[in-house]
């Protein structure tokens, strides 16, 4: 393709945490040209008045979704930053499979005709959990509603980039994983293909900053609720357990069940996970890390740090890499594997702007170089 061309995106939410990292990489992406932006409570604003970090940059004004003139804009990318449950009804129209896209709670009533104003072949990136579990009956057990769009789940492709890159190329949906099993998948999918680890017995610690509980207003997430203070929340039940146990079965070939408690750390953003594994018979964690290093060889965003170098938040805030590392446990038959993320990049907008690269048949990093930031 030609360096002079441009793709033609549109952001559904972008008045989010996610929706802001998702400008902050796009602007800076030589390929794309962002058209639309919509933000239910912050229509008609221009985006500096929500994120003045951005006032520097050509943007179009928020508006509300049931204002897109489908028929006028031409778009190629649509990115949903959008609440679970509302993503999957609106797209369902952007795929035509219905000529409604209604929105429950949110002022749009009159998407009628969203289906077959959309563009037929338009790439869907959705950040949202409503496509990411391929069984809709696990959906509604973990979300607490039924899935409203079944006939288009079985055509989301799971949006881990690293193992699903040859269908993401396909892809005309996709379904970016949430940022706890990001970090986590990246560290276990390759220990389990090689059945280097039990499937048994996998307990993960994960720790994340602020960001990942989104930017409503909740009391728990007030200054005062969360500084100089971490505490742990849904305990044995929080909504990323299916999600992390379906990609595991995956690399396995067998049921998985995890132990795994999410806790909130008084920083902004970033994703530190600290997982302990039961070693397979006559392994050792130093096969686990040999494992490791070959799996992510040639991947420009995981790196596998030298030595006992301990993964930190601070090696990869504001850039889209995961660090990993393996170290041995004093129990001879179990090992520890860290691993960190940003889980605004790596683990939201910025794997969603590698799967579009591969989805657009772009070279999968660009757009995606920023060095971490330090201090």
């Amino acid at each position: 393709m030609s360096s002079e061309q441009k793709f033609r995106i549109g952001i559904l939410g972008a008045s989010g945490y996610t929706g802001a990292d998702l400008v902050r990489l796009l602007v800076a992406h030589p390929n794309v040209e962002i058209v639309l932006m919509t933000a239910e409570r912050k229509a008609g604003q221009p985006i500096s008045a929500i994120f003045p970090h951005l006032a520097a940059y050509d943007l179009p004004d928020l508006i509300s979704i049931d204002e897109v003139e489908w028929p006028a804009i031409d778009i190629d990318v649509v990115f949903c930053a959008l609440p679970h449950a509302t993503s999957q009804q609106v797209i369902m129209g952007l795929m035509h499979e219905t000529k409604h896209s209604l929105l429950d709670e949110l002022v749009v009533e009159t998407q009628a005709d969203l289906a077959g104003q959309a563009k037929a072949d338009i790439k869907i990136i959705d950040l949202s959990a409503d496509f990411r579990l391929r069984d809709v009956g696990t959906y509604a057990e973990w979300y607490g509603r039924e899935h409203t769009a079944q006939s288009v789940q079985p055509k989301a492709v799971y949006g881990l980039t690293e193992f699903y890159r040859e269908e993401l190329k396909q892809a005309q949906l996709v379904a970016c994983p949430g940022c706890y099993p990001t970090a986590a998948l990246l560290a276990l999918v390759p220990l389990l293909k090689a059945g280097l680890i039990s499937t048994n017995d996998i307990i993960i610690d994960a720790k994340s900053g602020v960001s990942g509980a989104g930017r409503s207003l909740k009391e728990q997430n007030l200054f005062v609720e969360v500084a100089e203070a971490m505490h742990p929340y849904g305990l044995g039940a929080h909504r990323h357990m299916p999600e992390i146990e379906q990609e595991l079965a995956v690399a396995a070939g067998e049921d998985v069940s995890i132990s795994f408690t999410p806790h909130l750390v008084p920083m902004n953003r970033g994703e530190l996970e600290t997982i302990y594994v039961r070693l397979s018979e006559g392994q050792t964690a130093a096969d686990l890390k040999q494992q490791l290093i070959e799996t992510y060889a040639n991947e420009q965003f995981v790196t596998v740090l030298e030595g006992t170098a301990a993964p930190a938040t601070r090696m990869v805030r504001g850039s889209n890499r995961c660090v990993v590392n393996v170290f041995e446990d004093r129990q001879a038959d179990r090992a520890i594997v860290v691993a960190a993320i940003d889980n605004l990049v790596k683990g939201s907008s910025g794997q969603a702007v590698q799967n579009m690269n591969l989805m657009l048949g772009l070279d999968e990093g660009t757009g995606l170089q920023q060095a971490p930031m330090f201090p």
